[in-house]
């Protein structure tokens, strides 16, 4: 398999989406697990202090969680757009690096996530059509605005554009996506749920242990860093696969190569 920039069926996005998965798998676990640790922290916090914490604590700690969520989705999207963008066009690249690219642009990226989360939510509110809608139009928002450098509004607007005639695919993409990674998830989670239950007698209380609580805390953790990047890396497969198809973005880039000076060190290969 190459990175070569072409029009690709659904069964080949999902193909080498896992095949750069695979190829480049501690960079792209590692993109997630920093923005994650955060996450974990935050988790065990609120599960050490919980047991004690009074209702007002309880919705604080709701709210926090939300922002927190905002913050790391942005952060690991962002910085995983951005090694799936230089594997594609051959270059070098590690976790420092992709972090590096977006750091200067976290705010923007951050205002871009809330803005769409709030669209979709109210759109959902509203009626479940209407939120489905808004995730499909929006589901390029972050790879424009991380490698076309744009802003909120402009990178909603530019995604609209981008996903007109093309957001069946992306939402039997997303629906593959999220029923693998759900099954998987599920894998660990109940049979750790019913253990805990049987041991801990939890399955009476309603509650369970704090030990339990930290364990999936970092059960939660491991399954962030491994499974997060998956559905990032297929949207901005989509991404470049959508401007080869509306914009030629193929012929785009071999051109740029030809006119690379004689001189130029090659472009690495991942």
């Amino acid at each position: 398999m190459t990175n070569a920039l072409r029009p690709l069926s659904v069964g080949e996005l999902l193909d080498r989406t896992f095949f750069l998965y695979r190829r480049h798998f501690l960079l792209f676990v590692g993109i997630s697990a920093l923005p994650s640790l955060v996450m974990l922290a935050f988790g065990l916090f609120t599960a050490l202090l919980g047991s004690e914490g009074s209702a007002f604590f309880a919705s604080v700690s709701a709210v926090a969680l939300v922002f927190v969520y905002l913050v790391t989705t942005a952060v690991s999207q962002g910085a995983t757009v951005v090694a799936v963008s230089q594997i594609l066009l051959e270059r070098e690249t590690d976790v420092e690096a992709a972090f590096g690219a977006i750091w200067p642009r976290l705010g923007e990226l951050l205002f871009i996530t809330l803005n769409m989360g709030i669209r979709i939510l109210i759109g959902f509110l509203l009626c479940f059509v209407p939120g489905v809608v808004l995730a499909l139009m929006y589901a390029l928002a972050m790879p424009v605005a991380v490698l076309e450098d744009r802003r909120s509004s402009d990178a909603l607007s530019r995604s609209t554009d981008l996903t007109k005639g093309y957001r069946g695919r992306i939402l039997l993409i997303y629906l593959l996506l999220t029923i693998l990674i759900t099954i998987v998830t599920m894998l660990w989670q109940i049979p750790a749920t019913i253990v805990v239950a049987l041991v801990s007698g939890s399955a009476r209380t309603g509650r369970f242990p704090l030990w339990a609580q930290i364990g999936f805390q970092f059960g939660g953790f491991v399954t962030r860093s491994v499974l997060g990047p998956i559905m990032t890396i297929a949207i901005a497969l989509v991404y470049y696969d959508v401007r080869v198809r509306k914009e030629a973005f193929d012929l785009e880039h071999m051109m740029q190569q030809i006119d690379r000076p004689s001189f130029a060190a090659p472009p690495a290969t991942s």
